[in-house]
């Protein structure tokens, strides 16, 4: 797909989050993955800011278990971290220096495990308040160009919106409550995903992949059915099982 085209399905989906129906956790799982083709990078995830001004894990270009895991030890240190504290930019972080694993080595051991050399990191502002990070992630050293920083910080700001859609944010309170329940959302998605993955004896990540596929192909809200199925209202038997993997 151009990248023309790749912007404007971003734009129609944050034009989307203005509906009444606007599911928060499936818009920012499209928006990360967007995001990692547009900027040809390897992996993008969104964290926010919770009550108590620490960053969780909102989405992730790649549910992959152990990139979830680099991207959770963000939680108290890495580039996001700081990126959130100062609201500045972090670029071209070299994962692979000496010096960046002395100074987060929980982060930077996670990430070269996986095999990442370099990271980038944007504040997601709310005018003046910093309320989370978008963090990409590279296979190879390539430090984005001029057109591609703006663009990520065009993206960040973008996913912002999406995150606080129109409503009132006059008062802290509304504000807090609406990141708040952002993050809730997305608890209860990893709740879900482990118990599909236990009921079928697969991987989590199948066991995502199936319960979003259900969700897209019934135009469930894939925020309201997890919420479902953890209250026990809508019945996992409706929901294809995912095939084993192949033999080798």
């Amino acid at each position: 797909m151009p990248r023309e085209q790749q912007l404007s399905q971003i734009f129609l989906d944050v034009a989307d989050t203005l509906i009444a129906d606007f599911d928060i956790i499936e818009f920012l799982q499209r928006f990360t993955e967007n995001c990692a083709r547009l900027l040809g990078v390897d992996a993008v995830g969104i964290l926010l800011a919770d009550e108590e001004g620490h960053l969780r894990l909102l989405a992730a270009s790649d549910e992959n278990t152990r990139l979830l895991e680099v991207f959770a030890t963000q939680h108290e240190q890495g580039p996001c971290v700081d990126c959130y504290h100062s609201g500045l930019t972090r670029l071209d972080i070299d994962l692979t220096d000496p010096d960046t694993t002395h100074a987060w080595p929980q982060f930077a051991t996670a990430a070269q495990k996986i095999g990442y050399t370099t990271t980038n990191a944007f504040p997601l502002r709310l005018r003046e308040n910093v309320i989370g990070a978008l963090g990409l992630f590279q296979n190879v050293p390539a430090p984005l160009g001029e057109e591609d920083l703006l663009l990520a910080q065009a993206l960040a700001d973008m996913a912002t919106i999406g995150i606080l859609q129109q409503r009132t944010l006059a008062h802290s309170e509304v504000e807090r409550s609406q990141l708040q329940y952002a993050l809730t959302s997305r608890i209860i998605l990893e709740q879900v995903k482990g118990i599909l993955a236990e009921r079928w004896g697969t991987s989590v990540d199948d066991a995502f992949t199936a319960l979003r596929a259900y969700a897209r192909s019934h135009h469930h809200r894939l925020t309201q059915l997890a919420l479902d199925i953890t209250t026990g209202r809508f019945d996992t038997a409706h929901i294809p099982r995912p095939a084993p993997p192949a033999q080798q």
